[in-house]
């Protein structure tokens, strides 16, 4: 193998053996699309190396007669076509791109905390969408391309609470912050009875607090100190109203099953400058 192959290979091995963790990694993520799309993969898009996602690249191995190592080589890259012939950061991506560095992109603007739906490695207004707000969250130019800058920026930590938050409603936590499906999920799900009283996380002010076209029904929104929001979606009834200040602890509505709810739950979010960050290490 030539110096320079070895080198790719080595830098895609490094990107695609990172530990199992949370979020570990958008080329990862990228991966798990292609082999998704050609029916190898049948996991959640979570940027995990995972035994799912390396029996998927046998299998993609085996059946194009290569070495079946499970390991995204050369030899495997370009026998996975076009899709992946740009890695993630060598080039603009803008509106109409596609690949495998877009995919990558779609990943790494979720776990910073602006989804734009399905990771498909498409680029289309929703992608776009979500990197202006992204660019504009990070201060730079929202033109909707993702350039050096983009990049730079996406390799920084990823915001979070920045104080304590009280728990909203006496319930177990059901689904979590992350990845979920082909999509990611922006909040804490907390299964609870029809009817459960659902409590203000920190003192602020009600922002709004009435039906939610986008799917989350019932919803009412709390401006906190430190450009912080909190979310509270799928509500039966609403006990505040836009406006008004409430304290930590103070009755904002009860749990229900609006909007595109398939049981009772609340459905949690925190927003620090308008970026989706995971409630759960705030929460006392």
């Amino acid at each position: 193998m030539s110096p320079k192959a070895l080198a790719v290979a080595s830098v895609v091995f490094i990107a695609l053996a990172a530990p199992a963790g949370a979020f570990a990694g958008p080329r990862v993520a990228a991966l798990q699309v292609t082999l998704q799309a050609r029916g190898l993969y049948a996991g959640t898009i979570d940027g995990v190396r995972g035994p799912g996602t390396i029996a998927g690249v046998r299998r993609f191995q085996r059946r194009r007669g290569l070495t079946v190592d499970g390991i995204v080589g050369p030899q495997t890259r370009r026998a996975l076509g076009r899709y992946a012939r740009h890695r993630f950061g060598t080039r603009l991506l803008s509106t109409g791109k596609s690949g495998w560095d877009v995919a990558a992109l779609q990943f790494a603007l979720a776990v910073h905390g602006f989804p734009c739906g399905t990771f498909d490695g498409g680029f289309g207004s929703h992608t776009g969408a979500a990197l202006r707000r992204f660019q504009r969250w990070s201060h730079l130019a929202a033109d909707g391309v993702a350039g050096p800058a983009a990049y730079s920026a996406l390799r920084r930590h990823r915001p979070r609470p920045p104080y304590a938050l009280r728990r909203p409603v006496s319930a177990g936590i059901g689904d979590r912050f992350g990845p979920r499906g082909n999509r990611f999920h922006a909040g804490l799900d907390f299964p609870a009875s029809y009817g459960t009283v659902v409590r203000a996380a920190a003192s602020g002010r009600v922002v709004r607090a009435g039906w939610h076209a986008g799917g989350f029904g019932y919803l009412v929104e709390l401006a906190h100190r430190g450009r912080v929001r909190t979310m509270y979606a799928h509500l039966a009834s609403i006990r505040v109203r836009r406006g008004q200040r409430v304290s930590a602890g103070a009755r904002v509505g009860r749990v229900g099953a609006s909007g595109h709810a398939t049981g009772p739950h609340l459905h949690f979010e925190v927003r620090v400058r308008g970026a989706a960050v995971d409630p759960l290490p705030a929460l006392r």
